[in-house]
């Protein structure tokens, strides 16, 4: 059975793909339009034969593969997408499926977005995080050397179809990085929701754990689509997740979920350092993260480059640093702007336990 949660700009559909409405999209509003099925190598083998094999409506579709990993998520092979697009006779009523993790739903969405001015697309995610997170919102984007998603526009796709078939694919790591997202929702929101799933098994977590963790951000995008304000609340544990993540790609890259689950740390220390969340809730959202993810190790000329990458976050007002901070587990207020000192003690705990 399939739930469909109203996001106004389009649909998002959670259950069997076969059940979803992109059958009726296919036959009805695509059935003269060519279709670009975009994944990488991981979904062209494991996922994509579950779409070709049954909707013959695909057995013309080109298949463009690209290579796995945020390393890869940048201008050059956006580019070089375009220009096979343009070879491919792609035009403006034409369809793009997105078929794959974060990175191919949030590159695809924008290789779609920006050529010809805006081509329709459909996103399958296929990873957790990509479920919970990426996919859904209308956020796409790109790398910009270390900086994450740098480029990008505000664009939904037509359809979202969330098929927790795909999870079946992946291993226990893969799921506990999306898993960082689902507790991120719990913890600028739902209190309810982050004690429904903080002690549950990544395997455990089902359908409605997802459902409750979509609704969570969909909602939030509803009612600021553009982030000029509450939507600023899912960016927690990002501003320093993101940089730690942008340091990784010089170094050896570094899973978005490891990076946004530390960063979460950090910046609960650092709620709590500015005595706006208790030392109680804290040892808790500590104690959580700490028991589920592996520590990074730090030392002091990476806490500063870190701290570097930060100055140029997308988020920040003039040269200050913005965050979105936690006042209780559940609750997150926005436009934070400690100082560099304060950030960087919220980073040395972090080092230090």
């Amino acid at each position: 059975m399939i739930n469909k949660i109203d996001a106004k700009k389009h649909l998002i559909e959670l259950g069997n793909h076969t059940e979803s409405s992109f059958l009726t999209l296919l036959r009805e509003e695509f059935s003269e339009s060519k279709k670009v099925i975009i994944v990488d190598e991981n979904t062209n083998d494991e996922c994509l034969p579950a779409l070709l094999t049954h909707y013959e409506e695909l057995k013309d579709t080109e298949v463009m593969l690209l290579p796995c990993g945020e390393e890869n998520k940048v201008m050059e092979v956006c580019f070089q997408v375009w220009e096979a697009l343009t070879e491919y006779g792609i035009g403006r009523n034409d369809l793009i499926i997105n078929l794959g993790g974060g990175v191919i739903t949030d590159m695809g969405g924008f290789i779609a977005s920006i050529y010809k001015r805006g081509v329709s697309f459909i996103n399958f995610p296929t990873t957790l995080l990509a479920m919970v997170d990426a996919s859904v919102g209308g956020k796409t984007g790109i790398d910009l050397g270390p900086f994450k998603n740098q480029l990008g526009v505000f664009s939904f796709p037509k359809l979202v179809v969330i098929d927790p078939l795909f999870l079946s694919t992946l291993n226990e790591e893969e799921l506990l990085w999306g898993k960082a997202e689902m507790l991120k929702h719990g913890l600028i929101n739902s209190k309810v929701h982050w004690d429904s799933i903080k002690n549950k098994a990544v395997k455990e977590i089902d359908t409605y754990d997802i459902a409750a963790s979509i609704t969570i951000k969909n909602n939030i995008v509803l009612s600021d689509p553009n982030e000029n304000d509450e939507r600023k609340k899912l960016n927690f544990g990002h501003t320093v997740g993101h940089a730690i993540e942008g340091y990784y790609l010089n170094e050896g890259k570094i899973p978005h979920g490891l990076a946004v689950a530390q960063g979460m740390i950090v910046e609960a220390k650092l709620s709590n350092n500015l005595k706006l969340l208790s030392d109680e809730a804290f040892s808790e959202i500590h104690f959580i993260l700490t028991e589920h993810y592996p520590k990074l190790e730090l030392e002091d000329d990476m806490i500063k480059e870190i701290v570097d990458l930060m100055k140029n976050d997308k988020k920040n007002k003039g040269e200050r640093i913005n965050f979105t901070l936690l006042t209780g587990i559940g609750e997150a207020t926005i436009n934070h702007y400690p100082t560099l000192i304060e950030i960087t003690e919220a980073l040395a705990f972090l080092k230090n336990t």
